[in-house]
């Protein structure tokens, strides 16, 4: 049995560009992946964010008065009910003021996984026992 790790890292804040939202949807397309897999292969994405990227996470993102466009709140809450692993840097969480309760929570969608806030040692830890590292 193989299994496949993905780390997708997001370092971008959003709504600037495409990349935040693009890495999630990357992250959440890994079901599709099962269909060209060998029989005991599996796929394992990881969606990281660190710097201006954590800014991702906050909750109650108001992009469709201000931007016109859905939140990336939204993809991450998408990515939580699909039980995907999501990291947020505890550092860069601290020097941006951000406490954890204004982190996206997917409870209300009946997602059973919540964003884990860890240390950059943590996430390093993840980047070298993933197979690829995708950087966004």
């Amino acid at each position: 049995m193989a299994d496949t790790k993905l780390l997708f890292l997001v370092q971008r804040p959003p709504y600037k560009s495409e990349n935040p939202r693009l890495a999630i949807t990357h992250a959440i397309s890994y079901q599709t992946v099962d269909l060209f897999l060998e029989e005991g292969e599996t796929v394992t994405p990881v969606l990281a964010f660190v710097g201006d990227g954590v800014l991702n996470c906050l909750k109650d993102q108001k992009s469709i008065q201000t931007y016109d466009t859905t939140s990336t709140e939204t993809h991450v809450k998408n990515s939580l009910l699909l039980d995907i692993k999501v990291i947020v840097c505890k550092e860069d969480l601290e020097r941006l003021g951000i406490s954890h309760d204004r982190l996206a929570d997917a409870a209300d969608m009946g997602a059973e996984s919540s964003i884990n806030v860890a240390p950059f040692v943590e996430i390093m830890k993840e980047m070298e026992t993933s197979k690829h590292l995708l950087c966004f």
